[in-house]
């Protein structure tokens, strides 16, 4: 898995997870609910169908930020939402988030 990043100028850059952190900013948590719900009810297999837009991103590659309890999770096999503990998170907006290799938390 890579963190795909598309820019508004077409641009589109992929990163490893393990090598880099990003900071998101002013995001909403975005789910194709029809695509996520046929993954979930098993008539489908996995296609991408969730995102996270964001007005700016950081992208560090030393010093990162510590893992927190706000832990935001996307996967359409288990749940077929954006989920905070379990809740429906899909469109939910937050100031800032940010990665832990493949996982995305709140800040």
């Amino acid at each position: 898995m890579k963190w795909k990043i598309e820019y508004n100028n077409g641009w589109v850059k992929y990163y490893h997870p393990a090598e880099v952190q990003l900071i998101l900013t002013d995001c909403v948590l975005k789910n194709n609910r029809t695509a996520a719900q046929k993954i979930f009810t098993g008539e489908t297999t996995k296609v991408v169908c969730a995102y996270v837009l964001c007005k700016e991103i950081e992208i560090l590659t030393e010093d990162f930020i510590p893992e927190t309890t706000a832990h935001l999770k996307y996967n359409p096999r288990v749940l077929p939402f954006w989920n905070l503990n379990g809740q429906n998170a899909d469109g939910s907006e937050y100031k800032e988030l940010f990665t832990i290799d493949s996982k995305l938390f709140i800040k």
